[in-house]
């Protein structure tokens, strides 16, 4: 079951959400921050252009801070909402691209469902889909966060390598093993 409006102003006064968010008939309205990480391949050797990336491999970022951020044509950055929020045992959530935001052809990701018990900022993958260069504004909303209700509380909330995460977070798929 999605959550309603009034469901969603009951998160803010619980504090799990700040109060100065936007909240929908079915969602809640995040914003921009001003931070970027851009992925930035290391070369190997002088006669190769690219880098081949393994996915054990940590990846390393070029951290950019700007109000104003110049998203060229097919570039993918990692950015993160300005709102810290925390998910409920009894919650899970997704994050959706706004509409408004697509339409000018920027495609918002984010890695899948936001697990309960999960406490952060969200990082999101941002990339311009377009042949010309786009300019992100800090504090644009650049999201919706979706919440369901779990049929109950669940046992063992999320306490992985991103909780409490702080700005846009890199991906940490190195530090798994075959057993995570």
């Amino acid at each position: 079951m999605i959550l309603n409006d009034e469901d969603l102003w009951e998160l803010v006064k619980l504090g799990y959400l700040p109060e100065n968010v936007r909240i929908g008939p079915s969602s809640v309205d995040l914003t921009l921050d001003s931070v970027f990480l851009r992925p930035k391949p290391q070369k190997y050797g002088p006669s190769s252009l690219y880098y081949t990336l393994k996915m054990t491999d940590s990846l390393h970022y070029q951290r950019i801070e700007k109000e104003q951020y110049l998203l060229k044509p097919s570039e993918f950055v990692l950015a993160t909402t300005k709102e810290k929020v925390r998910i409920p045992k009894y919650l899970a959530a997704s994050v959706a691209g706004r509409s408004s935001v697509g339409r000018l052809g920027i495609q918002v990701q984010n890695a899948g469902y936001i697990d309960a018990g999960f406490e952060g900022q969200i990082t999101l993958e941002l990339h311009n889909q377009t042949y010309y260069s786009i300019e992100l504004l800090a504090g644009v909303r650049i999201c919706q966060l979706v919440f369901y209700k779990m049929t109950n509380e669940c046992r063992n909330p999320y306490n992985g390598k991103y909780l409490n995460q702080s700005g846009p977070t890199g991906s940490r798929l190195y530090l798994e093993t075959n057993a995570d």
